[in-house]
């Protein structure tokens, strides 16, 4: 009995996780398939221990603070356990390299390796970033079920700039060939002047983590190539050394 139901909590939790602005109990028991009683007990549960919190005055859950304080210790150990590889793809291009996680339906930069340059694209340790139009952002949707990324991508996709992609259609055919290439590119489509290129890796836990090479167009363009095999090199030592611990 005790595993069904912290069974059934991690499917709420995950449910929860594609859902950031939140559900209602009706719609997290259709999401889970799962009696509405039931459901309540569990979020309930759930709400007391501050892994789920209101969404709303009008009701609805979304995840709570403590899911967050739990990211944050895990994301601290990852940092430190994949540094070395960065810093290696950081001197082998000599360019500024991030970390970053899907967190609440955005992209959450959790680390960086700056490079010597005068002129560099920096993101400060803990600042969100839209999904659709980054490169750590898309990597990490080519990584997902197409479920979960139908639910993260909204009906109107947000234009930054010219460059941004607005149509949701035409960044679901760019993610199906990033999931066939395993690198995504952004062609300043979040701030002009600035690209990137995206991979992911999956931990030994499965969990989804985004390493990109952020960097201003200037230096973009023409080494596109060049960077893609770097950081597919660095995603393929990392994936490794997750194998072997």
């Amino acid at each position: 009995m005790i595993f069904s139901c912290n069974f059934f909590a991690t499917k709420i939790l995950r449910v929860l996780r594609v859902h950031p602005k939140g559900l209602s109990l009706s719609q997290i028991a259709k999401e889970v398939d799962m009696a509405r009683s039931t459901v309540q007990r569990i979020v309930t549960t759930l709400e007391q221990e501050r892994f789920i919190a209101a969404a709303s005055a009008n009701g609805g859950y979304r995840l709570g603070p403590e899911i967050t304080m739990l990211a944050a210790a895990f994301h601290s150990d990852l940092r430190e356990e994949i540094r070395p590889f960065l810093i290696k793809l950081s001197h082998q291009i000599n360019e500024t390299v991030d970390i970053s996680v899907l967190d609440n339906g955005k992209v959450l930069f959790v680390d960086q390796i700056i490079a010597p340059h005068p002129l560099q694209a920096t993101s400060q340790p803990g600042a969100s970033f839209p999904l659709h139009c980054t490169a750590n952002g898309k990597a990490i949707l080519a990584s997902l079920p197409i479920a979960e990324v139908e639910k993260l991508l909204p009906e109107d996709l947000q234009q930054y700039n010219d460059y941004t992609i607005k149509n949701r259609d035409e960044l679901l055919k760019e993610l199906e060939k990033v999931r066939k290439t395993g690198i995504a590119f952004a062609r300043e489509e979040h701030i002009q002047g600035i690209c990137a290129v995206g991979a992911t890796v999956f931990d030994r836990f499965g969990n989804l983590t985004a390493i990109s090479i952020p960097l201003p167009s200037t230096r973009f363009y023409g080494n596109e190539e060049k960077l893609a095999t770097a950081l597919l090199h660095a995603c393929q030592a990392i994936i490794q050394h997750f194998n072997r611990t």
